[in-house]
């Protein structure tokens, strides 16, 4: 783990992944006062799993488990500074590295070029896996294992739906403007609304009312699966707002539904016992 230290925006800048850029000025920086924070590597399925974990510092646990699952940039500073934020309030937050079999988001600088030649190579079942890997991980290095939550963001926003429906352990799930509905592949082959009947855990969706990846129509089709289903899900829509609100580095941050968002998201984690 890393020593304690305060992060500058500009020390922390670089940790940003390229295709990010340009960095708003409006980035939050949460610093390591009262909590361990750093890299670590995970054993999943035959490979190291590089993640970064962050977890309070002033007794041992055992700490309630947050699995948080990276934007379409990876594990960068913003998601770094997430579980920082997170381990603030008392959990152990660990980010697992979802890509790193098939390459490093931080080799390219166009978004477009990232998702078609990295993330569209990604199987979910592979993320899967590693995600049931770090949860179990986590449990053996001070977390909880009856206090298990996951939140993701973007791309992970899906993958946490997903997950709600895999691991009949989890307690709680917070799904960040994740995409609902999509063309099934290989490494594809089904997306939340497909999933709505297996949903074994209470899951939160948080969506931007103009978001204009995830049409408003989508979410009302995730809702009637989720009805139909009678699955324990609620979804959050702000209005007015875009994708990515909760990316303070980006354009696209709304403080004030990004704020709102995460205290939903903490009230969602203690309702549900994982605190």
């Amino acid at each position: 783990m890393k020593t304690e230290h305060v992060m500058t925006l500009e020390q922390a800048q670089g940790g940003f992944a390229p295709a990010a850029a340009p960095l708003a000025a409006s980035a939050i920086i949460t610093d390591e006062q009262g909590i361990h924070a750093g890299q670590t590597t995970i054993p999943s399925q035959g490979d190291a799993l590089p993640a970064y974990v962050a977890k309070p510092a002033d007794h041992n646990g055992p700490f309630p488990i947050v699995l948080v699952v990276q934007e379409i940039f990876g594990v960068h500073e913003h998601i770094q500074d997430l579980c920082r934020r997170l381990a603030k309030q008392g959990y152990l937050a660990i980010a697992p590295e979802l890509y790193f079999r098939q390459g490093d988001a931080n080799d390219y600088t166009d978004i477009g070029e990232l998702f078609q030649q990295l993330v569209t190579k990604v199987p979910d079942r592979q993320v899967l896996s590693d995600l049931d890997h770090a949860a179990h991980w986590a449990i053996r290095h001070g977390g909880d294992a009856g206090k298990l939550a996951i939140t993701g963001f973007c791309w992970g926003g899906r993958i946490t739906w997903l997950y709600a429906a895999h691991n009949p352990q989890l307690k709680a799930a917070v799904a960040w403007y994740g995409k609902l509905v999509g063309e099934k592949t290989l490494n594809s082959p089904k997306h939340p609304v497909d999933v709505a009947t297996h949903l074994s855990t209470p899951v939160l969706g948080l969506y931007g009312g103009q978001d204009s990846g995830i049409p408003l129509e989508t979410v009302e089709t995730m809702r009637q699966a989720i009805r139909a289903a009678n699955a324990e899900a609620e979804i959050v829509v702000y209005p007015g707002v875009g994708h990515a609100f909760n990316a303070d580095y980006r354009p696209s941050y709304n403080a004030e539904a990004a704020e709102d968002g995460w205290q939903r998201m903490l009230a969602w984690f203690a309702q549900h016992g994982v605190k």
